[in-house]
């Protein structure tokens, strides 16, 4: 039933899968998709021209298919990696945007932790003792804490 009706639809069936997937990338974004629907409507465009000779039987379109799926997806990457310049760099690095910011000690530092508050948020903070109210500068950022000195 399905051959009968690709051989009915002839190069249109090829679009067809071709707008699928690009609806399911709609749906499932991922941006993986979208190089497989490309494929498939090159190898739509390609059948335009191509239908009627023998030597474009379903087994060449399949090959051609799968490989310019992988092709397109390879082009993709390089063109998606190479645009991913942020103009906030530290945007999922939120510790490490830290650095070289000044803040208060809410708490003092005592053994060499204390605490501080930046913004809405309270950080473990580590470096000399200082007493509660001084003003420290940020110098570093590790999983567990801040790195500080006396600003």
């Amino acid at each position: 039933m399905i051959a009968s009706l690709a051989t009915e639809l002839g190069p249109w069936t090829w679009w067809i899968i071709g707008l699928v997937f690009l609806a399911l990338e709609i749906m499932v974004p991922g941006v993986f998709l979208l190089w497989v629907g490309l494929a498939a409507l090159a190898i739509g465009a390609v059948s335009f021209a191509l239908w009627d000779f023998a030597a474009w039987s379903w087994q060449i379109q399949l090959l051609l298919f799968a490989i310019l799926s992988v092709v397109f997806a390879i082009i993709g990457r390089r063109i998606s990696s190479s645009s991913a310049e942020s103009d906030q760099p530290m945007l999922n690095r939120r510790v490490e945007g830290l650095v070289g910011r000044t803040a208060t000690l809410e708490e003092p530092i005592s053994n060499g932790a204390g605490r501080i508050r930046l913004d809405d948020t309270t950080w473990i903070v580590q470096g000399p003792d200082l007493p509660a109210g001084t003003r420290v500068r940020i110098v570093a950022a590790q999983a567990g804490g801040l790195s500080v000195e006396a600003a």
